[in-house]
């Protein structure tokens, strides 16, 4: 896959810049001192769908229009924030959007897919037999599917690194968390855009390895995803072309623990008054992590979501050790 040039995000960020304005990034003396480091938070939490999913729902939609002008409709498998997107995008591009969600997913983010005028369909036991199903559906029904991980979706994330890269100190080391792999890939994008040399550090669930155990081995390596807290990071299959671009790009890849991510989850709130959800807190986590190596360094992360069901971030928050039922 070849990433976006800088015009390229920049393009992508005129189109996004119509219908939300760019995201903050702060750094939280509290966090600081917590980490013994200069951190500096992107805040895609603050998107109008609480996640940093849209920018790339908005140029894959879009170039989906101007590629293939009679375009009925999109259909998407997700676990949420994606699904979000997609259906944001397609109701304020004029697109119908059907999207399909495993069975026993989060009930507040399958309302507000469909408060976005989404049609819901539930169907499998996780997001792999979702997507298998979401495929079916989109010939059945002549619509065209949104795939999880598309070039188009990697310009989208881009742009929130490109605005970071922009909007901070130089930073030495950057993590991300890593779902299908849309969002590293974006960071990988825009610091090669902009000629910056910091690490980027990958964070996937324990309770999903996929990715880690994939960039070790340096192929693609199927896993078991039973991640109950950071249901964004919950991959069984990696993509080919996202491996290939992290393993190219990225310095490592940690794995947290679920009691890591509801730590982060905590802090933040705790630190900055920010809701996380487990995946938007990952990053946090695996910085934490590698706390004892980051003094003396400026350190960026980004919260890529705040989408987490009332019940779930109420247990977090009182120290709950194990949290069942959010899948996202």
């Amino acid at each position: 896959m070849s990433l976006p040039s800088l015009a390229e995000i920049q393009a992508a960020q005129a189109l996004i810049y119509r219908y939300m304005p760019p995201t903050p990034q702060y750094s939280w003396p509290l966090l600081n001192e917590r980490l013994g480091a200069e951190a500096w938070i992107k805040h895609e939490n603050y998107t109008p769908v609480g996640a940093f999913k849209l920018r790339g729902a908005l140029v894959y939609l879009e170039w989906l229009r101007q590629t293939q002008p009679q375009i009925r409709g999109v259909v998407a498998a997700t676990r949420g924030n994606h699904g979000q997107g997609v259906a944001t995008a397609a109701r304020l591009l004029g697109l119908k959007a059907v999207i399909v969600v495993p069975r026993g997913n989060s009930a507040d983010k399958n309302r507000a897919m469909r408060a976005q005028g989404a049609k819901l369909i539930e169907f499998g036991e996780d997001f792999q037999e979702s997507l298998e199903f979401a495929r079916t559906v989109a010939l059945e029904r002549e619509l065209t599917m949104i795939d999880s991980f598309h070039e188009r979706l990697v310009w989208g994330t881009a742009t929130y690194a490109l605005e970071f890269f922009q909007g901070t100190p130089v930073v030495d080391v950057a993590y991300v968390p890593i779902g299908l792999g849309s969002s590293i890939c974006g960071v990988a994008a825009a610091r090669k855009a902009l000629g910056l040399s910091a690490e980027i550090v990958g964070v996937v669930a324990a309770k999903a390895p996929a990715y880690a155990l994939s960039f070790r081995q340096r192929r693609a390596v199927e896993a078991t995803a039973r991640t109950a807290i950071a249901d964004g990071l919950a991959c069984r299959v990696p993509h080919p072309e996202a491996l290939e671009t992290i393993c190219e790009n990225a310095a490592r890849i940690l794995e947290v623990s679920e009691e890591e991510i509801m730590n982060a989850m905590r802090i933040y709130f705790e630190d900055t008054h920010n809701v996380a959800e487990g995946a938007g807190a990952a990053a946090l986590a695996g910085a934490l992590q590698e706390k004892s190596s980051l003094r003396g360094r400026r350190v960026g992360m980004v919260l890529s979501g705040g989408n987490v069901d009332r019940k779930t971030y109420a247990a977090v928050l009182n120290g709950a050790c194990a949290v069942a039922g959010e899948a996202e």
